[in-house]
Order: C-alpha cells, then structure tokens, then sequence
C-alpha cells in the first residue's frame, strides 16, 4: 500500500493551498480531486463556483502579498461595493479595515485563480490525483494515527495526517468525522453533507457599455425572500458581468410576510421562482425601460460551468472545530467557514488550508484550532454577528438600514459617536450590531469544539 505524510481530500483554495504549504517544509503530500469539467478550464479541476470577488484585506488574510496575484486571474479591479435596497441605496468606497492592496478589491477568475494554487502547490512538490473520488476513509487511532484512504478506482493509501478540504457539501468529511463524534450522535446534526440551506445561481452576461461598471460590485436586499437571499452583479472583462443570486432553500411564500413588498415576487408565483426567473425580473427592473433584456443582455456561453450558467450548493454555517488529536485537520467551506452572507469563502479557504498543511508536516497539528482562530476569528465573528443582525429583515428594514448607513458615511464614520448625533436608527443599527459581536467574543461562532470529539 502507498504511504504519504499528508493526504488532502479536495483541490479547491483550501486544499491546494495546504498541499502546497506541507510540500515546502518537506512532506510528501497529495491532493485527491475527484474534478468536474468546465468550458472555462481545459481539464479537470475542482468545482470552482462562486461570485470570485476579493475585498483588500482578504489578500491579508490569505498570507499573501498584493504583488503575488498573476495578472490574468484579476479580470476588474474595484473601487466600492453598492447595496441597493427597494427604495435606498449605499456606497461603500472603502472596506474600512487596514490592507496593503491599493483599491477596494478586484473580480477575479475563480477556475484560473485554483489552477494557479494548483500551479504552485505542484513547483513546491505536492502531487495530484484527479478524476477518481474518495470513497471511503478509515482512521486507526492505535499507536497514533494513520488513515486509510480508498479511492472509487479501488486504490488504497495511507496517510499519518488528513486534510479535509471537500467544500461546504463535505461528501467525504461528514463520514471521517462521524467516527469521532460521541454518544451515537452525527456530525450531520451540525453540518449538512448531502442537503444545502442555500442555492447559488448565476449566469454570464455582456452588459451594454453605457450601463457597464468595471469597477463597482453590487448587492441588492430586500428584493427576494429569504434570510441572506439577495442577487448581486460582479463586473469582470470584456463587459462580461456575472450576474447572480443567493437564496435559501425551502421558503414558503405562503408564509412570507408582507409579500407584495418584494420587487422581485409576482402576484402569479405559487412557489419561489427558480434563480434564472429572478434574474430576468431584476436584469427588467433595473434596465427594462432602456433594453430588450434577451437582446441586449445575451449570455455569454464560453464562460462559467456550462452555456454561460452555473448553480452550486453552499451549506452556510458557524465554524467548527477539527478533531486533531485524530490527526485531522478539517479546512475551508468543509469546516463551515463558507458564508451566505458575504457570499464568499476563497480567502478564508486559502488561509486555514495554509496552516492546516504546514502544521501537519511540522508534526505541530495539535496547534491548528487554535491558530486558524487567531488567523480568520475576527473575520468569521463580523460575518456571523451581520447575519444574524439581519435575520427576520423585511423590504423596509433594509431600506431604513441603508438610510442609516448612507448618513453614518457623511458623518465620516459608522462609530458610537457619527451614530449618535446621526439618528435613533443610527444608535440601535450600530449597538445591535456591536452587542451581537460581543456575544461571539472567545471563539462563541464555533458551533463544535475539539473537546466534543471523541478522541
């Protein structure tokens, strides 16, 4: 049987990326990518779907340097982000965090940015298996730890540490873990592996030059239904815009409240819309008085996944915790850092698979939990304390806090003082805000902690 020091299950940010980070200090590592075709990727390659945004400081977050970034992953660099409510809308020209990149972020091409990952995991010595999927994994925990991984082709290896860096639908994690989850009890409890609580779509589309921003991302809320349900329009080159939503799964609009307030329903829906009607009804909402949408919007069919679309899962959750005493390290979306609400996860991804590779050849990978916290806490506290900020929010809510926001940006701030001589709004935007975080301080986003596990 083949041995590695290191195996990786999942080429994506965060696998590529513990692949390379355990080759340059020395281990043998190998990355098993069960890959999916793309008409924008030649090959086979990871399942690289999502809206490819980075904000400034998301480059400091993934421990690299602005300069590192090859040219041809960025496809339009930004100046600000727009939140559009019903009625009110918001710029922000600023992320408000310190970064060494000079702007407020860039689009990206997310198949090309995995393939360089890829690119340098491979120059620093790590391995690829793609095209076979892991079947099943055993951990013998007698003398310390190896698993045993088996491949859908049969083949068998063994491995002294594992990485689990399968994305937010987790096929492989949620077994590996179960075995370590006490009392009869599943990991399913905590982390879906086979059902999202969010779909994803999106479509490639040239947009006319007048109405083409290449340097502005936007977000719409309060349109559609749903907790953290919003489309969005990310420019890339060429006046190609990906334009996309979020919603989750199984909204009844019987039972959504106030109803004909959401632009984006129709009095003849019976249930939610599928992602491409929502599209249509915005693409006519914002640019139906000036465009024949069909004609002047035409999707560009050599991008994305398939004819210009895609549609991917994303089991949006709260962190948890990797069970490496077991000599597990569980990585980006799989361990639940993936957000909804930001719509986003790469950043994080390249981070935690970094420090789970390089703790793991170091021998060092008791100190995981502890270091990715350090690395990305603060980063997962604001996503979670913003999302629940906003649960239950209604068309009005949005509008009124876009209001808010936008006279907290004249007053040159969104602190405690800009809100109070802003309004009361101000006052309970900015204190609920602040006394949701407070309650996720020492690590309170993490939904299931090491010494859960048994091990």
């Amino acid at each position: 049987m083949e041995r590695v020091d290191v195996a990786i299950v999942g080429g994506g940010p965060a696998g590529s990326s513990a692949a390379g980070a355990a080759a340059r200090r020395g281990a043998d590592a190998v990355v098993f990518e069960k890959g999916v075709p793309r008409a924008d990727r030649e090959g086979l390659g990871p399942d690289s779907t999502d809206a490819a945004g980075m904000l400034d400081y998301w480059i400091d977050l993934m421990d690299y340097r602005p300069e590192e970034i090859p040219d041809d992953v960025i496809l339009s660099r930004l100046d600000g982000a727009e939140f559009v409510g019903p009625t009110e809308r918001v710029t922000l020209s600023d992320t408000g965090i310190e970064a060494s990149y000079d702007g407020f972020g860039f689009a990206f091409h997310r198949a090309r940015f995995d393939d360089w990952l890829r690119a340098e995991a491979e120059a620093a010595g790590a391995t690829y298996r793609v095209g076979t999927a892991v079947r099943d994994v055993e951990t013998d925990l007698s003398g310390g730890h190896s698993h045993r991984l088996t491949l859908a082709d049969g083949d068998e290896i063994e491995a002294e540490y594992l990485v689990l860096a399968d994305g937010p639908q987790r096929t492989v994690t949620m077994g590996v873990l179960d075995q370590f989850v006490p009392d009869g009890r599943s990991m399913r409890d905590h982390l879906a592996s086979t059902t999202a609580n969010h779909i994803a779509y999106q479509e490639h589309r040239r947009f006319p030059a007048d109405v083409f921003d290449p340097e502005l991302i936007k977000f719409w809320w309060g349109l559609i239904p749903g907790h953290t349900a919003y489309p969005w329009v990310f420019p890339n080159d060429d006046r190609v815009v990906r334009v996309g939503l979020t919603m989750p799964i199984g909204v009844d609009l019987d039972r959504v409240r106030n109803r004909d307030a959401y632009d984006l329903l129709s009095d003849e829906d019976e249930q939610v819309p599928p992602g491409r009607v929502y599209l249509r009804r915005l693409l006519e909402r914002e640019y139906g008085d000036r465009y024949d949408v069909p004609e002047d919007f035409p999707l560009v069919e050599d991008r994305g996944k398939q004819g210009g679309t895609e549609a991917y899962p994303i089991s949006s959750t709260r962190p948890i915790e990797s069970p490496t005493a077991a000599g597990v390290a569980v990585a980006g979306g799989a361990m639940g850092t993936t957000s909804a609400f930001h719509e986003g996860g790469d950043h994080v991804a390249v981070r935690t698979g970094k420090l789970a590779g390089e703790l793991a050849a170091e021998g060092r990978l008791s100190r995981y939990n502890d270091a990715w916290r350090d690395a990305i806490g603060e980063e997962i506290r604001r996503n979670v304390a913003m999302a629940d900020l906003v649960r239950g929010y209604e068309p009005a809510d949005w509008d009124r806090t876009f209001r808010t926001a936008d006279r907290l940006l004249d007053r040159g701030g969104t602190g405690l003082v800009e809100a109070l001589t802003t309004g009361v709004d101000a006052v309970k935007l900015v204190g609920a805000y602040k006394r949701r975080k407070f309650a996720l301080r020492n690590g309170g986003y993490v939904q299931f902690r090491e010494d859960e596990y048994a091990v």
